[in-house]
């Protein structure tokens, strides 16, 4: 028995990748990758994208027709992509103030907000129709998730014929708000003396990152959890695998059938910051390929999940399809297990680096 456990011990010793010494210049350039590179243009584009619905929905309110529905509709389906790119971003601003919460709402297991959503409708309350207002309430009648029901919720044509009327009028306030939270995140991100700064710049007086390593931990971490937040909150909210329960009304954006494209948006957005970052920056020339297998699952991931139709009841019944989820659902675990196995400790951050550990 000690024989077999020595030598598991030096098999796992031989797999890992050497663990190097910390290289603090290339996690200076890899942070700056990530802030200038990914971080601030992602949330820019949030920013314009949720005006450009604001500005549509005003648009359409003030003169209610069908092919104006299908602007907005298109215009919402911009906005839910963008966030989607920058949903697993889980650090910084977006967490001060809900903002989070407030621009989705979502797993959200007891249906509240479709339950506040509908009383609204049911019981118009005018203070919800102010954006500034709207945003002081419950996060569950604020964000996304809202605005969904309201123009692919029940009756969507019902908002074509009640021409600025109350369901409108609370659209429009919800696209408001969700400008203005996104024109909060890109002015935190992009201020002189503020997170960025913070981010590129570790020090032991920094209210962020004390130094390079905890700094460059943290990226690791945001697309370890990242990818754990797609395949855990996501796919196996209404997929939880095979002989299991399907719950296609459970997945995220079904009303408008988004949830594929969202949840390609969210590999992409994962996808791109791994590459932008450019983790090889921190590795050794023979071992730079370990980042770029991380970007092979990715990619394999996302052009399996644009491959497939909206979840439907039929469709998690198909063997194909499920097999499908399942490709999907591999890929991202071996992406994690590269991230969280071998990238920490080739980087330097130590043996025995783990974010399942809670490192």
């Amino acid at each position: 028995m000690r024989l077999i456990a020595g030598l598991s011990i030096l098999v796992s010793l031989l797999a890992a990748p050497p663990a190097l010494a910390f290289d603090h210049a290339a996690a200076a350039r890899a942070m700056a990758n990530a802030v200038d590179g990914f971080i601030r243009p992602a949330y820019a584009d949030f920013h314009a994208k949720t005006a450009t619905l604001a500005a549509a929905t005003h648009d359409f309110c003030a003169d209610t027709s069908d092919a104006g529905l299908r602007d907005v509709q298109a215009r919402f389906a911009d906005t839910v992509e963008s966030w989607g790119h920058i949903e697993f971003l889980r650090l910084g601003p977006v967490l001060a103030e809900n903002r989070f919460e407030r621009v989705l709402f979502y797993p959200d297991r007891k249906s509240t907000g479709l339950k506040q959503v509908q009383a609204l409708l049911a019981h118009p309350d005018e203070t919800v129709t102010d954006a500034a207002g709207l945003g002081t309430r419950s996060v569950a009648i604020q964000g996304l998730g809202a605005y969904e029901y309201l123009f692919f919720g029940a009756y969507p044509e019902g908002i074509v014929a009640d021409k600025n009327g109350f369901r409108c009028r609370y659209a429009m306030a919800v696209a408001r708000n969700l400008e203005s939270i996104a024109a909060e995140l890109q002015s935190e991100w992009d201020a002189p003396e503020g997170v960025a700064r913070d981010w590129k710049n570790p020090s032991a007086d920094n209210p962020v990152f004390r130094d390079d390593k905890e700094a460059i931990s943290a990226l690791i971490g945001i697309a370890v959890h990242g990818l754990e937040a797609v395949r855990d909150q996501r796919i196996r909210h209404f997929y939880k695998g095979k002989g299991a329960k399907v719950s296609p009304k459970l997945a995220v954006y079904w009303r408008s059938g988004l949830t594929m494209a969202a949840l390609s948006a969210n590999i992409d957005g994962i996808t791109s910051f791994w590459k932008t970052t450019d983790f090889r920056l921190l590795l050794d020339k023979d071992i730079g390929s370990i980042a770029d297998s991380v970007t092979f699952d990715l990619n394999a991931a996302r052009k399996a999940l644009e491959s497939l139709d909206q979840p439907s009841a039929d469709r998690l019944a198909d063997p194909k399809y499920l097999a499908k989820l399942d490709f999907i659902e591999f890929n991202l675990k071996d992406a994690m297990e590269r991230i969280d196995g071998d990238i920490g400790g080739a980087v330097g951050l130590g043996a025995g680096f783990s974010f399942a550990d809670g490192d």
